[in-house]
Protein backbone atom coordinates (compact mmCIF):
# COMPACT_ATOMS: atom_id res chain seq x y z
CA UNK A 1 0.00 0.00 0.00
CA UNK A 2 1.53 3.57 -0.79
CA UNK A 3 2.38 5.32 1.77
CA UNK A 4 0.95 8.79 2.69
CA UNK A 5 2.12 11.70 4.10
CA UNK A 6 2.52 12.14 7.55
CA UNK A 7 -0.94 11.53 9.42
CA UNK A 8 -2.48 14.21 11.04
CA UNK A 9 -4.75 15.20 13.72
CA UNK A 10 -7.36 17.23 14.30
CA UNK A 11 -10.29 17.78 16.35
CA UNK A 12 -13.86 15.71 15.94
CA UNK A 13 -15.78 19.49 16.65
CA UNK A 14 -14.12 20.88 14.09
CA UNK A 15 -14.80 18.11 11.29
CA UNK A 16 -16.10 19.67 7.84
CA UNK A 17 -18.44 16.02 7.12
CA UNK A 18 -19.14 15.60 10.77
CA UNK A 19 -22.72 15.76 10.11
CA UNK A 20 -22.56 13.10 6.88
CA UNK A 21 -20.10 10.68 7.61
CA UNK A 22 -20.15 7.19 8.89
CA UNK A 23 -20.18 9.16 12.70
CA UNK A 24 -22.91 11.14 12.28
CA UNK A 25 -25.49 9.51 14.56
CA UNK A 26 -22.87 8.88 17.23
CA UNK A 27 -23.17 9.61 20.92
CA UNK A 28 -20.68 11.41 22.95
CA UNK A 29 -19.31 7.92 24.48
CA UNK A 30 -19.54 6.40 20.92
CA UNK A 31 -17.33 9.32 19.04
CA UNK A 32 -14.83 9.11 22.17
CA UNK A 33 -14.07 5.01 21.75
CA UNK A 34 -13.99 5.90 17.75
CA UNK A 35 -11.25 8.67 19.00
CA UNK A 36 -9.14 5.87 19.83
CA UNK A 37 -8.82 3.94 16.88
CA UNK A 38 -8.56 6.84 14.42
CA UNK A 39 -5.84 9.17 12.81
CA UNK A 40 -5.66 11.20 9.47
CA UNK A 41 -3.77 11.13 6.68
CA UNK A 42 -2.83 13.61 3.72
CA UNK A 43 -2.42 12.64 0.06
CA UNK A 44 -1.18 14.06 -2.80
CA UNK A 45 -3.15 14.58 -5.88
CA UNK A 46 -2.17 11.48 -8.17
CA UNK A 47 -1.02 9.23 -5.16
CA UNK A 48 -2.57 5.67 -4.97
CA UNK A 49 -4.41 5.15 -1.30
CA UNK A 50 -4.70 1.69 -2.37
CA UNK A 51 -4.18 -0.96 -5.16
CA UNK A 52 -6.48 -3.13 -5.70
CA UNK A 53 -5.91 -6.18 -4.37
CA UNK A 54 -4.17 -4.94 -1.42
CA UNK A 55 -4.65 -5.91 2.05
CA UNK A 56 -6.93 -3.47 4.15
CA UNK A 57 -5.19 -2.18 7.06
CA UNK A 58 -7.73 0.64 7.19
CA UNK A 59 -11.52 1.74 5.94
CA UNK A 60 -11.63 5.84 5.89
CA UNK A 61 -13.95 9.00 5.20
CA UNK A 62 -13.07 11.55 3.26
CA UNK A 63 -12.22 14.86 4.70
CA UNK A 64 -11.55 17.22 2.00
CA UNK A 65 -10.26 16.43 -1.72
CA UNK A 66 -11.58 14.01 -4.62
CA UNK A 67 -10.47 10.80 -4.99
CA UNK A 68 -11.17 8.20 -8.08
CA UNK A 69 -12.24 4.41 -7.59
CA UNK A 70 -10.57 2.32 -10.47
CA UNK A 71 -10.74 -1.55 -11.97
CA UNK A 72 -8.52 -2.46 -14.84
CA UNK A 73 -8.74 -5.44 -16.85
CA UNK A 74 -6.60 -7.84 -17.74
CA UNK A 75 -5.47 -6.89 -20.74
CA UNK A 76 -4.57 -3.25 -18.88
CA UNK A 77 -7.67 -1.65 -20.34
CA UNK A 78 -8.85 1.01 -16.77
CA UNK A 79 -12.00 2.02 -16.11
CA UNK A 80 -12.96 4.84 -13.78
CA UNK A 81 -15.96 3.06 -11.73
CA UNK A 82 -16.24 5.77 -9.22
CA UNK A 83 -15.83 9.36 -6.81
CA UNK A 84 -15.02 9.32 -3.49
CA UNK A 85 -15.98 13.33 -2.35
CA UNK A 86 -15.99 15.05 1.19
CA UNK A 87 -17.96 12.40 3.62
CA UNK A 88 -17.52 9.29 1.29
CA UNK A 89 -16.53 5.76 3.11
CA UNK A 90 -13.34 3.84 1.66
CA UNK A 91 -13.29 0.67 2.21
CA UNK A 92 -15.43 -2.58 3.12
CA UNK A 93 -15.83 -4.13 6.55
CA UNK A 94 -15.23 -7.39 6.76
CA UNK A 95 -13.37 -7.48 3.58
CA UNK A 96 -9.22 -8.07 3.76
CA UNK A 97 -8.37 -6.78 0.21
CA UNK A 98 -9.19 -3.58 -1.82
CA UNK A 99 -11.75 -4.01 -4.47
CA UNK A 100 -10.91 -1.29 -6.47
CA UNK A 101 -7.80 1.02 -6.74
CA UNK A 102 -8.21 4.11 -5.12
CA UNK A 103 -6.29 7.46 -6.27
CA UNK A 104 -6.20 10.68 -5.25
CA UNK A 105 -7.19 13.11 -7.95
CA UNK A 106 -6.74 16.07 -5.46
CA UNK A 107 -5.01 16.35 -2.10
CA UNK A 108 -6.92 14.34 -0.04
CA UNK A 109 -7.19 14.38 3.71
CA UNK A 110 -9.11 10.73 4.85
CA UNK A 111 -9.86 10.01 8.44
CA UNK A 112 -8.82 6.50 8.59
CA UNK A 113 -9.71 3.65 11.29
CA UNK A 114 -7.97 0.55 12.05
CA UNK A 115 -10.15 -2.31 10.33
CA UNK A 116 -10.22 -5.08 12.80
CA UNK A 117 -11.26 -2.57 15.49
CA UNK A 118 -13.71 -0.60 13.57
CA UNK A 119 -15.26 -4.27 12.47
CA UNK A 120 -16.19 -4.88 15.99
CA UNK A 121 -17.61 -1.28 16.27
CA UNK A 122 -19.96 -2.27 13.89
CA UNK A 123 -20.82 -5.28 15.61
CA UNK A 124 -21.43 -3.30 19.29
CA UNK A 125 -22.10 -0.17 17.90
CA UNK A 126 -25.85 -0.19 16.16
CA UNK A 127 -25.67 3.52 15.69
CA UNK A 128 -22.51 3.44 13.61
CA UNK A 129 -23.81 -0.13 11.81
CA UNK A 130 -27.45 2.16 11.13
CA UNK A 131 -25.22 4.76 9.11
CA UNK A 132 -23.00 3.02 7.37
CA UNK A 133 -26.09 0.56 5.99
CA UNK A 134 -27.60 3.94 4.66
CA UNK A 135 -24.33 5.35 2.75
CA UNK A 136 -24.38 1.77 1.40
CA UNK A 137 -28.09 1.65 0.13
CA UNK A 138 -27.53 5.40 -1.18
CA UNK A 139 -24.44 4.34 -2.64
CA UNK A 140 -26.52 1.64 -4.92
CA UNK A 141 -29.11 4.30 -5.46
CA UNK A 142 -26.33 6.51 -6.74
CA UNK A 143 -24.90 3.71 -9.05
CA UNK A 144 -27.95 2.92 -10.45
CA UNK A 145 -28.81 6.70 -11.06
CA UNK A 146 -25.60 6.69 -13.00
CA UNK A 147 -25.64 3.96 -15.38
CA UNK A 148 -28.74 6.07 -16.53
CA UNK A 149 -26.08 9.17 -16.90
CA UNK A 150 -23.84 6.50 -18.83
CA UNK A 151 -26.01 4.91 -21.17
CA UNK A 152 -28.87 7.67 -22.13
CA UNK A 153 -27.66 11.33 -21.17
CA UNK A 154 -25.95 13.26 -23.97
CA UNK A 155 -22.88 14.63 -23.73
CA UNK A 156 -23.95 18.29 -22.53
CA UNK A 157 -26.43 16.42 -19.87
CA UNK A 158 -23.20 13.89 -18.73
CA UNK A 159 -21.39 17.33 -18.05
CA UNK A 160 -23.86 18.96 -16.09
CA UNK A 161 -24.73 15.92 -13.98
CA UNK A 162 -21.20 15.51 -13.03
CA UNK A 163 -21.47 19.39 -11.83
CA UNK A 164 -24.74 18.76 -10.43
CA UNK A 165 -23.44 15.76 -7.68
CA UNK A 166 -20.66 17.82 -6.82
CA UNK A 167 -22.15 21.17 -6.46
CA UNK A 168 -24.96 19.82 -4.11
CA UNK A 169 -22.56 17.88 -2.17
CA UNK A 170 -20.64 20.96 -1.62
CA UNK A 171 -24.10 22.98 -0.84
CA UNK A 172 -24.93 20.12 1.82
CA UNK A 173 -21.39 20.49 3.58
CA UNK A 174 -21.65 24.09 3.71
CA UNK A 175 -25.04 24.22 4.69
CA UNK A 176 -26.14 26.55 2.26
CA UNK A 177 -29.78 27.46 1.68
CA UNK A 178 -31.90 26.35 -1.52
CA UNK A 179 -31.58 29.09 -4.39
CA UNK A 180 -28.15 30.27 -3.06
CA UNK A 181 -25.40 30.61 -5.89
CA UNK A 182 -22.59 28.08 -5.36
CA UNK A 183 -19.17 28.41 -5.99
CA UNK A 184 -16.23 25.13 -5.57
CA UNK A 185 -13.00 24.57 -7.61
CA UNK A 186 -13.44 21.38 -9.35
CA UNK A 187 -10.48 19.15 -8.67
CA UNK A 188 -11.30 16.52 -11.23
CA UNK A 189 -8.80 17.47 -14.39
CA UNK A 190 -10.75 17.42 -17.71
CA UNK A 191 -8.88 14.43 -18.83
CA UNK A 192 -10.36 12.79 -15.56
CA UNK A 193 -13.88 14.03 -16.26
CA UNK A 194 -13.45 12.34 -19.56
CA UNK A 195 -12.57 9.33 -18.42
CA UNK A 196 -15.23 9.33 -15.56
CA UNK A 197 -18.07 10.26 -18.30
CA UNK A 198 -17.12 7.65 -20.97
CA UNK A 199 -16.02 10.99 -23.68
CA UNK A 200 -13.51 12.35 -25.19
CA UNK A 201 -11.42 15.56 -23.91
CA UNK A 202 -12.47 17.60 -26.91
CA UNK A 203 -15.80 16.72 -25.87
CA UNK A 204 -15.91 17.82 -21.85
CA UNK A 205 -13.76 21.29 -22.60
CA UNK A 206 -16.65 22.13 -25.64
CA UNK A 207 -19.26 20.99 -23.35
CA UNK A 208 -18.30 23.31 -20.45
CA UNK A 209 -17.05 26.32 -22.69
CA UNK A 210 -21.05 25.54 -23.91
CA UNK A 211 -22.04 25.63 -20.13
CA UNK A 212 -20.81 28.78 -19.21
CA UNK A 213 -21.62 30.50 -22.93
CA UNK A 214 -25.01 29.87 -21.77
CA UNK A 215 -25.05 31.15 -18.39
CA UNK A 216 -25.74 27.78 -16.64
CA UNK A 217 -21.96 27.88 -15.12
CA UNK A 218 -19.35 31.06 -14.37
CA UNK A 219 -15.85 29.63 -14.85
CA UNK A 220 -12.92 31.87 -13.88
CA UNK A 221 -9.71 29.64 -14.74
CA UNK A 222 -10.03 26.08 -15.14
CA UNK A 223 -10.99 24.49 -12.12
CA UNK A 224 -12.62 27.40 -9.87
CA UNK A 225 -16.79 27.10 -10.68
CA UNK A 226 -19.94 29.09 -9.58
CA UNK A 227 -23.25 27.54 -10.33
CA UNK A 228 -26.18 30.22 -10.15
CA UNK A 229 -29.16 28.48 -10.14
CA UNK A 230 -29.08 24.61 -8.77
CA UNK A 231 -32.47 24.32 -10.48
CA UNK A 232 -31.37 25.48 -14.08
CA UNK A 233 -28.32 23.11 -13.97
CA UNK A 234 -30.47 20.30 -12.80
CA UNK A 235 -32.51 20.64 -15.67
CA UNK A 236 -29.94 20.75 -18.39
CA UNK A 237 -28.68 17.46 -16.39
CA UNK A 238 -31.96 16.30 -17.74
CA UNK A 239 -33.17 15.78 -14.10
CA UNK A 240 -35.89 17.95 -11.25
CA UNK A 241 -35.46 19.23 -9.15
CA UNK A 242 -37.37 17.23 -6.84
CA UNK A 243 -35.60 13.50 -7.99
CA UNK A 244 -32.34 13.33 -9.86
CA UNK A 245 -29.07 11.87 -9.27
CA UNK A 246 -28.32 10.92 -5.37
CA UNK A 247 -24.79 11.47 -3.92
Amino acid sequence: MTQSLAPETKDCSDCPIRHRAVCAKCETDELALLEDIKYYRSFSAGQTVMWAGDRMEFVASVVSGVATLTQTMEDGRRQMVGLLLPSDFVGRPQRETATYTVTAASDVVMCCFRRKPFEHMIANTPHIAHRLLEMTLDELDAAREWMLVLGRKTAREKIASLLSIIGRRIADLSDKKSGQSITFDLMLTREAMADYLGLTLETVSRQVSALKKDGVIVLEGKRNITIPDMRRLMEEAGDDSDGGLLF
